[in-house]
């Protein structure tokens, strides 16, 4: 689990802000950042669980609900990188260096994301 501690701290982090943005605030453009986040995070996390499988779209839930997509779809890659339980029979789980650079990578672009919405 260290592996993914830095991403897991990033996407918290980015979770209590965007709970904490008014209405107006989130309207300029962190929540539908925040939607496209989660939705690159969960499909990251698809590709690992679910090899060869299509990605399914994270719905839309309404910008005070994308915080918290954004919370369970990096907790989510966190775990499927961490080598959880299988999701699926067709799983091939992530470990060592792959896994490492995966979480790096997903690590920056929330990093990204935070300094795009200026939070």
């Amino acid at each position: 689990m260290d592996d993914v501690t830095a991403f897991l701290a990033a996407v918290d982090r980015l979770a209590d802000r965007l709970r904490a943005l008014p209405q107006s605030r989130l309207r300029q453009g962190p929540a539908a950042e925040g939607l496209a986040l989660a939705r690159e995070l969960a499909h990251r996390a698809q590709r690992v669980d679910e090899p060869g499988t299509p990605p399914r779209t994270l719905p839309d839930a309404g910008i005070f609900a994308v915080a918290d997509q954004i919370a369970v779809a990096g907790h989510d890659l966190a775990h499927a990188l961490s080598g959880g339980p299988p999701a699926g029979a067709g799983r091939a789980a992530a470990v060592g260096g792959a896994a490492r650079q995966e979480a790096a990578d997903a690590a920056a672009l929330v990093e990204a994301v935070r300094a795009r919405c200026g939070l």
